[in-house]
């Protein structure tokens, strides 16, 4: 198989590229070239910028590939952009969306891709579904070879993923919890979450590569693996080789007294149970099986970041706004063992 990646070095993609290449699929990696170190040997670089769509045209003119995946599409122009692009020159369009576009709150706890995509909290959510929409209306007007993807909470080894976190500096939190200073869960920590280790999002997601069953259809891929997130966090401190001393925040607090925008990702998403039934991957993929459990997966973080100290950096920003959310709580921090 030809397959393009636009983006491919990620932190869900890179996984993929590596499992890819190692399928033995030839791989095109289209992007600006900015994570080299994420490019697996093997893949061909093609640099381009997929947000400038003629210099995109004019670099892509000469190829066809049997799948093409848009790692970084966001909005509906964004794939718009793609369908120009790439109708007549793809059998098959994967586009990421997201679990977070499911219903929230959803009316039934489990999650399957029947669930009504609805999200009134998050714009990011709200884009994705009307990308979803778009790609739909094409498959069924014109035959656009559209397959939708739609990870929840993947992480790899560049992320420790927790809910109210920095995101440009993920170490932050490690570095707060080894000093001993609180860290804030949303609402009473029982609240049930799913994290997907990127290299088993990479089995499930390549076994879809050039199947022409999936065309026009949804699948999400996640583990089977539900924490709350007290264990979460926990599991976060046993890697980090420190008990958490946490306080819990209600949602609705954690919103009014946070930057606008800092908790919508949290009030649309983290904030309520996410149990994702994983049938259909498992149908499309039989081999499909996610085998790394979050203990197992946030160890192998902490561990990454320690042999790369140069991205071991702090967000003090992010660390003075969580010190002056717990102030106006005015709730003291306890040991996260008298929780779980």
């Amino acid at each position: 198989m030809k397959v393009l990646f636009i983006g491919g070095t990620g932190l869900i993609s890179e996984a993929v590229s590596k499992l890819a290449v190692e399928r033995g699929i030839e791989l095109y990696l289209f992007n600006r070239g900015q994570r080299d170190e994420f490019v697996p040997e093997g893949a061909k670089v093609i640099q381009g910028d997929i947000r400038h769509p003629q210099e995109a045209a004019e670099v892509l003119d000469s190829y066809e590939f049997d799948v093409v995946v848009d790692w970084i599409a966001f909005t509906p122009e964004h794939v718009q952009n793609d369908i120009q692009l790439f109708t007549g020159k793809t059998k098959q369009y994967i586009f990421i969306s997201s679990a977070s576009a499911y219903q929230k709150p959803q009316q039934n706890y489990l999650i399957t891709e029947e669930t009504p995509l609805a999200n009134p909290y998050w714009q990011y959510s709200r884009d994705k579904i009307a990308c979803e929409q778009l790609l739909l209306k094409a498959y069924t007007n014109s035959g656009f070879p559209a397959t939708i993807v739609r990870p929840s909470h993947t992480y790899g080894v560049t992320a420790i993923p927790a809910a109210l976190t920095s995101w440009a500096h993920p170490w932050s939190l490690v570095d707060r919890i080894r000093k001993g200073l609180p860290v804030v869960i949303h609402g009473d920590g029982t609240s049930l979450w799913t994290l997907t280790h990127n290299t088993d999002f990479a089995k499930g997601f390549v076994g879809l590569l050039g199947q022409p069953g999936t065309i026009g259809e949804a699948v999400h891929i996640t583990s089977d693996e539900s924490l709350n997130w007290n264990q979460i966090y926990a599991a976060i401190g046993k890697a980090a080789g420190h008990e958490p001393q946490v306080v819990h925040i209600s949602t609705d607090f954690i919103t009014a007294f946070t930057p606008p925008g800092t908790a919508d990702g949290l009030i649309g998403d983290q904030a309520v149970s996410s149990v994702f039934d994983n049938s259909k991957i498992k149908r499309l993929v039989p081999e499909f099986a996610a085998t790394v459990p979050f203990a197992e997966g946030i160890k192998r973080s902490v561990e990454w970041f320690e042999q790369h100290p140069e991205l071991c950096t702090i967000d003090t920003e992010w660390g003075t706004m969580v010190d002056n959310l717990i102030a106006k709580h005015g709730v003291e921090a306890k040991p996260l063992s008298f929780y779980v």
